[in-house]
């Protein structure tokens, strides 16, 4: 819970009287109505007596003029738009149908991983036992004194003249077993409005909390600070988890990542705490259904790093006839075995918050079918007839206007729309979205992918042997890092299951977990690890990609058939020769595409046991230093 010790209770009731508050909720009067100090808070009233008591000492905190309970109604969808307009945080896209457009401070774009922290009694609860007391790739730990000073630093007041808006919201389909509700507070109505997209909020999820009084709290506010129409404070920004409490706060930035705080935060930091507790697994992983010729569909889990294809490969055009893919998610997958032993997965989110670079009619069609209604742009280029335009839509139009709003010029050899630009978009009304995509029990998944940006070395695809192999996949899991986040440059990190900046508890203990899976009577998928990037020694890449990673898929499927067309390599199971449908294709050197370097695997080897020892230690499972040395007695045999 929020330690607000030193603040009153008279002042907190006070408070909260004196900040009763309706947005308008029709189009012809868009401002906030304040209630009389000593009338009653129908909306407050509305709460349940735990979501009420953190509304209060919230606004007891952060002092705003007036408290908005959120309802989700399109009344105040309108009115947030008409707000943020006026504020000019947004301009219409006239282009486009209820289209929007929002240019941040050039400070506020990112991921601030280095300033993202989870809190618990002990460090070790977070940090694996090799960097106890030094800092650590795989998270950042704060002490709960500390914790307590960064609120107390930031949040006293920091929301005085605006209004304070209460979202209750549910990560997946409301009344799931598999979902889980949150509340945010926030005085962003950018954040509001976004919210609304990717998360199920308003008067059903409250409906749904007076069943089951849990939930997560989360905190956000932008700060002081910042451009005319995006207020944010960079200097001082914070995002802190503290799992023992089921609560979030955040401070500083209106960017999704750091607060939309259902996203990343709630759905992995905090949900991983809360899988493991309760026995299940969230995850960065996308969702598909696949079916083929025959017309039997199979669901496929993914995970690769943010900016790594995943929104291409959830809302692929397969290219092989009578393949169909559909969407589950894009994003993030929460998975549970059911009474059955069937894992299910559900997307716990409502909308798709992508990276815009890149996509085009070329590399993802479906997405571009999905994006231009009701949707909001941030930091793209927009075009002289109120459309946008980024990096890899095609030609650039004459008199772009650049992310920064200034006139671009391309001669500046400057990007036009920010490398992390996004939209913000409504999964409904992706054209593949599928028909069980808000199942409550979620879609069965057969085949679990792993995958990063591995431009040498690494095969197109490869098989794990079994379950164990598998998680030793995914924990050395290497990828280039990508523009998502503050790291610049191609250099290949370490991204173990592409959860490298969301775990929310110690990195061994989250292998062990993953370990713990295989159980009596339980139907486990297969573990895959895939690499749609890998180029040739002048530089091109060996494998169409997109639309051709049908072809991969294919093959997956025949795998979880069991039928026999694969051959055993030093690194696990591939293709047999033939067995990759590369028809049509023309001249595809699948030598090299799925070649198996010895140098390269003996210093990968290396890469991966330096990293276990210096970022986990003592804490690493047994299992994973035993497929290590499976792997280097395998590559030095080859």
């Amino acid at each position: 819970m929020l330690h607000f010790k030193t603040i009153p209770e008279d002042y907190v009731r006070k408070t909260v009287q004196c900040a009763q508050v309706a947005l308008s909720c029709t189009r012809a009067s868009h401002q906030t109505a304040v209630r009389g100090a000593n009338k009653p808070a129908p909306q407050l009233a509305a709460l349940t007596p735990k979501a009420r008591s953190f509304v209060e000492r919230s606004a007891a905190l952060c002092q705003p003029d007036h408290v908005h309970v959120c309802d989700g109604s399109e009344g105040e969808a309108s009115a947030l738009l008409h707000l943020m307009q006026q504020q000019g945080t947004l301009k219409p896209l006239t282009k486009y149908e209820n289209c929007w457009l929002a240019r941040t401070d050039p400070a506020d774009v990112a991921r601030v991983e280095s300033r993202t922290f989870i809190c618990s009694e002990k460090e070790r609860d977070v940090i694996p036992a090799a960097r106890l007391g030094q800092k650590s790739a795989l998270g950042n730990y704060i002490a709960p004194p500390d914790y307590e000073k960064v609120v107390a630093d930031r949040f006293p007041g920091c929301m005085r003249g605006r209004t304070m808006y209460v979202i209750p919201f549910s990560m997946g389909p409301v009344g799931s077993p598999l979902s889980k509700i949150g509340i945010e507070i926030t005085d962003s109505p950018y954040v509001v409005y976004s919210m609304r997209v990717m998360t199920r909020i308003g008067s059903k999820v409250l409906e749904a909390l007076r069943q089951d009084e849990t939930f997560v709290r989360c905190l956000h506010s932008v700060g002081t600070g910042g451009v005319p129409g995006w207020p944010c404070d960079p200097q001082r920004t914070v995002i802190l988890h503290r799992p023992v409490d089921n609560e979030i706060i955040s401070y500083g930035s209106g960017y999704g990542g750091n607060s939309l705080l259902g996203k990343k935060c709630f759905a992995l930091r905090l949900g991983s705490v809360l899988a493991r507790r309760e026995g299940w697994l969230a995850e960065h992983m996308l969702i598909l259904g696949i079916t083929d010729p025959k017309g039997r569909k199979r669901y496929i889990a993914a995970a690769f790093p943010s900016a790594c294809g995943k929104t291409n490969l959830a809302m692929m055009t397969p290219s092989l006839p009578g393949y169909k893919v559909e969407c589950v998610g894009d994003d993030i997958a929460w998975m549970k075995f059911d009474s059955n032993g069937v894992l299910r997965a559900i997307n716990p989110e409502n909308g798709f918050f992508g990276v815009a670079p890149g996509t085009s009619a070329d590399t993802n069609p479906i997405a571009m079918a999905t994006v231009f209604k009701n949707t909001v742009f941030t930091n793209v280029a927009e075009t002289q007839d109120g459309g946008v335009w980024w990096e890899g839509m095609g030609s650039a139009p004459e008199n772009l206007t650049d992310w920064k709003g200034q006139p671009w010029n391309a001669n500046k050899n400057t990007p036009a729309a920010h490398p992390n630009s996004r939209f913000c978009t409504p999964a409904g009304q992706c054209p593949i979205i599928d028909g069980d995509w808000e199942s409550a029990e979620g879609v069965p998944i057969s085949a679990i992918l792993l995958g990063g940006r591995r431009p040498a070395g690494v095969p197109l695809i490869v098989e794990a042997r079994d379950w164990k192999h598998g998680v030793f996949m995914g924990a050395s899991m290497r990828s280039e890092a990508t523009a998502a986040a503050e790291h610049s440059g191609k250099v290949v990190m370490h991204d173990p299951f592409a959860m490298r900046p969301f775990f929310g508890y110690n990195f061994g203990d989250y292998l062990k977990h993953w370990l713990s899976m295989p159980q009596p009577k339980r139907q486990m998928p297969k573990i895959f690890h895939v690499n749609w990037f890998r180029k040739s020694d002048e530089g091109k890449f060996l494998w169409p990609g997109f639309g051709e990673n049908s072809r991969v898929l294919e093959w997956v499927l025949r795998r979880c058939d069991g039928e026999t067309c694969h051959q055993e390599t030093p690194l696990g199971f591939i293709p047999k020769d033939g067995e990759l449908n590369i028809k049509g294709l023309g001249d595809i050197d699948m030598k090299q595409l799925f070649s198996i370097p010895q140098d390269f695997w003996l210093k990968e080897a290396d890469a991966i046991e330096k990293y276990f020892k210096e970022e986990v230690g003592e804490d690493l499972p047994k299992e994973m230093w035993d497929e290590l040395e499976i792997l280097r007695k395998n590559v030095k045999h080859s």
